[in-house]
């Protein structure tokens, strides 16, 4: 089965609805070769690793082979410094200018490996402000609050993902969280 990227994977509604289009369309299949083509994906916002890694690995888990052809040059060298085309037959690459935030898979139960992930990737970069001590607690919390809630809330098995990417010239830094299970809505109806 060969598959056409959007153009644009960013923060926006549109980006999230192809992927999730993306998986519904191939939730189904298994024992296959999925070809994801990206010779019209011209951005890649490097987070969004942690939703895309997810419907990657649900492929996986159903002995599917994913294979990212066609990345553009600019795309390709981002995705190998975050370590996620590593998953993809590409060598990761030293990350110079150390704007990532390393692309992971956290088992349920890696409570302590996500809790190390955050103070190495997170929570010690020069980019976060100096805090009191019990501040920096909370703020160590508040992220770990986030795994624990996909864990505890959407009931996957298949893990949770996280990825993450800073723009120095925007003095911005965006951390991306995401799981397979259910979300916040069904777990709603479920119990109203």
């Amino acid at each position: 089965m060969n598959i056409l990227l959007k153009p644009n994977i960013d923060h926006d509604a549109e980006s999230f609805e192809s992927l999730a289009a993306l998986y519904n369309h191939t939730k189904e299949i298994v024992f296959d070769e999925i070809i994801i083509d990206m010779r019209e994906t011209e951005w890649f916002a490097a987070d969004m690793c942690a939703v895309f890694g997810a419907i990657l690995h649900s492929l996986g888990n159903r002995l599917n082979e994913a294979r990212l052809i066609n990345i553009n040059p600019a795309i390709e060298e981002i995705l190998s410094k975050n370590g996620f085309l590593s998953h993809y037959g590409v060598a990761q690459i030293p990350d110079e200018w150390q704007t990532t935030i390393s692309y992971q898979r956290f088992d349920i139960t890696d409570e302590r490996h996500f809790a190390n992930y955050i103070d190495s990737e997170f929570i010690n970069r020069s980019e976060i402000p100096g805090m009191s001590d019990i501040l920096l607690k909370k703020f160590r919390e508040s992220i770990f609050e986030i795994y624990s809630n996909a864990v505890l809330h959407s009931q996957t098995d298949m893990g949770v993902f996280s990825c993450g990417q800073f723009f120095p010239n925007q003095e911005r830094l965006i951390f991306t969280v995401a799981d397979l299970g259910v979300g916040i809505r069904t777990n709603i109806n479920k119990y109203t």
